[in-house]
Order: structure tokens, then C-alpha cells, then sequence
């Protein structure tokens, strides 16, 4: 199904005589204005791409994410997302998984209830049987997840599409099917994927297939939606070249135990980073190209693992196509992996250590832990990004894109996520300067009482609830709340009133579109469920019109 921004009026009446505000310096003066359409829930739209870790140590992070994606769909939901979610995994094959009973998704989507796959040994790995990373989880088989065909905006053809796809308040899910509960049975992948994951080329390999009219996903993405990705792993990117696979197979020069029988996750450490610093604590660890000779510094057409350019090149490219449409579209890429607890907040950062010599974890992975899970008693380790960092870094502006997927709960990390996405939807601005109706106070007041119809029904909508420093609540008894945003640059201790800011992809200088000489206020709505089908919404406000004093 085709999405839609949906155009709502806003009106803006004024009733005050002439007043002085001491912040901007602005008289109002008695006016009326007419009607002005304005598109309240305009850039909604965004596409979801999870690539999610299937090898042998992902069981209890699989769970988890499936626990706690309620909170995602949730906030996807309360922002008016139009929204597509698709998941793939990190096997993209190997020279040491050819014989491996599974067959590499190569970046194709996934969209199969996990009990179904029960039977298929896609949750045994070894001697282990980790059948309660779905069963614990999922409650629904294929049949009671049976896609309803759609058409695309690129696939005229009505059919069932490999993703989740949610729009207004319809969803291509069964009825009575919450998003949350068909990823919980869509999302756990299995543990028996290969174990050299690549999640760098399993991401540019969807992407690609996705704007591929040969391929089974193909219209996925929408030109004019958002694009944003999340890797869920614990390991190094193996993402290599295949023209030097034999570092794999007879060539042991990146192998961690030269001795040894087959490589470990080790060889992709060593194959694609280059740490400084003396050690056993380094200054940091960055991706590097590394020769057949094990040589650093390699061009990228000799690198043996596939060069972070690709990745950060054709994603750059995606944007550059979408913001030919829109100027304000952007790509986003986010991480659940080795970081420690609290990294995206600032409270702790990415410790690269040498492991102990000669230890299983050295021996296994080169490279000393970049968390561990203590709290849930499976003492879990996570080996910190490098490579998936620096792609992922390279889409994230100012904030910190990177979760710990040794934390308990993912609720913190997918609500953070949903913020990043709702944060770069375009800001939805006034048509009008606004006035203030309170001078006595150094913020800006802005007097607007809004409205939704439905079917010739109206109703007042509240103001939304504060809750913490910046974020805000539906009230109790209501579906919807409204936000006036009226602080364009930080002139208030609090950052709830603050304007949203656009970075220029191509200088880097942030603007705050909703500042300008037509209007002073950006609205936003917040939702406690879906759109109402339907619905329009008309706001009344206090005008400033010191131009007709």
C-alpha cells in the first residue's frame, strides 16, 4: 500500500492588543487570519531493517529482543510512523560454513514464525538446543501470521511481501495481530547460521535486493521514506572478499593458533582491525585493510576483508537519492552489540584490551570482551565493533547510535533507537508567528488549542504530559496529546521546548527549520496507539501581527 502525508488546516486567530515579549522582542496587535492547510504528520514514513546475528551464541540476545520489541513498535506507534520492518541475518556464507545444514540468507528478508523452523534444527547449534529463544517468546505459527497482499509503489501486483508493514492503522498482519507479537515469532533467527557473521555485506546485500526489480524484496524501500538500519551482533564483521576466501581454508596467516585445525572468529579481528597504543589497554582500535601478506594499509581493491567504503558509499548513495526528493531525508544505522552499559549516554566508552594470552577468548575472538552479561547469570561476552562502528558512525551526527546487547533489557536501546528515528522526521512548522500569553515568563507562551475531526465529530485534544527532561506522555483517558515547540535555540533551561534542529548532510551546520520569519512554533502530535483513520486537526492560536501595529 502506497503512504500518504495527511494535509490537516491550522487556523490562527489573534486576541491581544499591542504587548512586547522580552526574549523576542516582538509587538502583536489584533488580527484574524483565514484557513492554512499545513501537513501535521508529514515525513512519517520510514523503513526498518534489522540484520540480526544466527550464530551459535545469539540465543538469549534473540529472546530478548523479541521481548522487548513491544516498546519499539509502540513508539513507532505514538510518533504516527508509517513503517516497514524487515529482518535478515548476518550469514552471508563462508568457505567454513559450505557444509553447514542451513543455507546463508545472503541479505535476503526473512519473514517465517520461528516455530515453524523448530523442526529444521535453525535453533540447535552443537549439543546446545535453544528452542526457548522462540518458544518463550512466540505464540503464533505461520499460519496465524499470514501476510495480506499489498501492492508497492515500484510492484503494482498485489502479493505477500517478506516484512512487516504498518500504515495509519492498517497493517498487512492478520487481523487482531499486534506488530510486537509477529516480530516476536519473525525475529528470532536460530543460533545455527555460520559463525564468521557478515553483517556489514548481509545489510548492503538487502539493500541492494531491494532496489533490485529481479529480486523477491524488491520495493522495500520507499524513495521518499527514511532508511534506518540496526545491527544486533556480538561479534567482529567477517565481511570478506572472496577473491582471498583461502584465509579460511589453507592460509593461516590471520589465524589467532597457526596450529590450530580451522580459524576461529579471531581471523576477522585480525583480518580487519589495526589497534594503537602499546597495549594490553589500547588508545583504539580502527578498521583497517589488511593484504594477502597480512601487510596493513592495503588499497581497497586488495583488501582481504571487503573495505568499510562499501558500505558507508552505498548507503551515502541511498541518501543522496532520496534527498534529490526530499531534502530533509536521512539514513540512519544503529548498533546492539559489544559496547558497554550506558555508552550511548555518555556514562562509559569502548575499551579495546588484549585478551590473556593463550586464553579461550584470545584463542576464539583476539580481543578481550567489550562487555559482559553478569546479571542474568549466563556470563555472556560480546566482542566490541570496529568495523560495524565505524559505518554506523558515519550516519549518526551528534548522537551516540551504539547499545550494549549485554544489557538485560533492550527496552532502553529500541526506545532510543525509535527517538533517532523520530527525531529526523521533518519538524512540522507553523505558517504563522504565534504570540505569547505570558510575559512574565522567559519562555515563549504560545496560546493554541487543537482540534481533531472525525467524521464531523470534534474534539479538544490535551496538552501532552512532561515526563523527565525531554520526553512527554499521552494522558490518562486520551489517545492523542498535542506539543507546542517554541524554543529555537536553547533560550530556556529546559529541553522539552526546544526546537527540532536539520544537519546539512553536506556541511554539517544544523538549522532550525521552524525558526524563520514566517513562523515561531513547531507542533508535534504523540500518540498512545495507532492513527485514527480518518482523523484531521485544526489548531487556534494567539497571532503575533506586530507588522499591522
Amino acid at each position: 500500500m502506497k503512504s500518504r502525508a495527511v494535509l490537516f488546516p491550522l487556523v490562527s486567530v489573534a486576541l491581544s492588543a499591542c504587548l512586547e515579549h522580552p526574549v523576542v522582542g516582538v509587538e502583536l496587535c489584533k488580527t484574524e487570519n483565514n484557513e492554512i492547510p499545513i501537513p501535521l504528520d508529514e515525513g512519517g514514513d520510514v523503513d526498518i531493517l534489522f540484520v540480526i546475528d544466527n550464530s551459535g551464541s545469539m540465543a538469549e540476545e534473540q529472546a530478548r529482543l523479541a521481548r522487548n520489541f513491544e516498546a519499539f513498535a509502540r513508539r513507532l506507534d505514538e510518533m504516527g510512523a508509517h513503517y516497514r520492518i524487515g529482518v535478515t541475518t548476518t550469514d552471508s556464507g563462508n568457505p567454513r560454513c559450505e557444509a553447514a545444514a542451513t543455507t546463508p540468507e545472503g541479505g535476503d528478508l526473512v519473514l517465517r514464525s520461528c516455530l515453524d523452523r523448530l523442526g529444521e534444527g535453525a535453533f540447535q547449534f552443537n549439543d546446545i538446543d535453544a528452542a526457548f529463544a522462540c518458544t518463550d517468546v512466540c505464540g503464533l505459527t505461520g499460519d496465524a501470521l499470514a501476510i495480506t497482499p499489498t501492492a508497492t509503489d515500484l510492484d503494482p501486483e498485489r502479493r505477500a511481501r517478506p516484512w512487516i508493514e504498518k500504515i495509519d492503522d492498517l497493517s498487512n498482519l492478520p487481523a487482531g495481530v499486534e506488530v510486537a507479537d509477529a516480530f516476536a515469532c519473525f525475529g528470532p533467527q536460530g543460533i545455527n547460521g555460520c559463525g564468521h557473521e557478515q553483517p556489514l555485506e548481509s545489510m548492503y546485500l538487502a539493500l541492494k535486493k531491494a532496489l533490485s526489480p529481479s529480486e523477491d524484496h524488491y520495493g522495500f524501500l520507499r524513495d521518499d521514506a527514511l532508511l534506518s538500519v540496526v545491527l544486533v551482533t556480538d561479534e567482529a564483521d567477517c565481511s570478506f572478499e572472496p577473491a582471498f576466501k583461502d584465509i579460511f581454508i589453507g592460509d593461516k596467516t590471520f589465524w589467532e593458533d597457526p596450529d590450530g585445525l580451522a580459524p576461529t572468529s579471531a581471523t576477522c579481528w585480525n583480518a580487519g582491525v589495526l589497534c594503537s597504543g602499546p597495549g594490553p589497554v589500547y588508545d583504539g582500535c580502527e578498521p583497517a585493510n589488511y593484504s594477502i601478506d597480512g601487510e596493513p594499509g592495503a588499497a581497497d581493491a586488495e583488501a582481504v576483508l571487503r573495505p568499510i567504503s562499501r558500505y558507508v558509499d552505498l548507503l551515502a548513495q541511498i541518501r543522496a537519492d532520496k534527498q534529490i526528493i526530499d531534502p530533509s531525508r536521512e539514513v540512519l544505522v544503529s548498533l546492539i552489540a559489544g559496547v558497554p552499559a550506558g555508552y550511548e549516554r555518555g556514562e562509559a566508552d569502548i575499551v579495546y584490551a588484549e585478551a590473556e594470552a593463550g586464553s579461550e577468548q584470545d584463542l576464539n575472538f583476539g580481543i578481550a570482551p567489550g562487555c559482559v552479561n553478569n546479571s542474568d547469570g549466563s556470563g555472556s561476552t560480546a566482542v566490541p565493533p570496529v568495523r560495524e562502528r565505524a559505518v554506523a558512525e558515519a550516519f549518526a551526527g551528534d548522537e551516540r547510535n551504539l547499545y550494549s546487547i549485554c544489557e538485560d533489557d533492550y527496552t532502553p536501546a529500541l526506545e532510543g533507537i525509535a527517538k533517532q528515528i523520530e527525531q529526523a522526521f521533518r519538524p512540522v512548522c507553523g505558517t504563522t508567528m504565534v504570540a505569547d500569553r505570558d510575559l512574565s515568563t522567559e519562555a515563549l507562551d504560545a496560546d493554541c488549542k487543537i482540534q481533531q475531526r472525525v467524521d464531523g465529530e470534534v474534539v479538544d485534544l490535551p496538552p501532552c504530559l512532561p515526563v523527565g527532561e525531554e520526553d512527554w506522555a499521552v494522558p490518562e483517558g486520551s489517545s492523542v496529546c498535542t506539543i507546542v515547540l517554541t524554543d529555537p535555540r536553547g533560550l530556556t533551561p529546559s529541553k522539552r521546548d526546544d526546537m527540532s534542529t536539520v544537519k546539512d548532510p553536506e556541511t554539517g551546520e544544523e538549522s532550525v527549520p521552524c525558526d524563520n520569519t514566517d513562523t515561531n512554533v513547531e507542533f508535534k502530535l504523540r500518540r498512545a496507539g495507532p492513527r485514527v483513520r480518518g482523523a484531521t486537526y485544526t489548531a487556534t492560536c494567539l497571532r503575533d501581527a506586530a507588522e499591522e501595529c
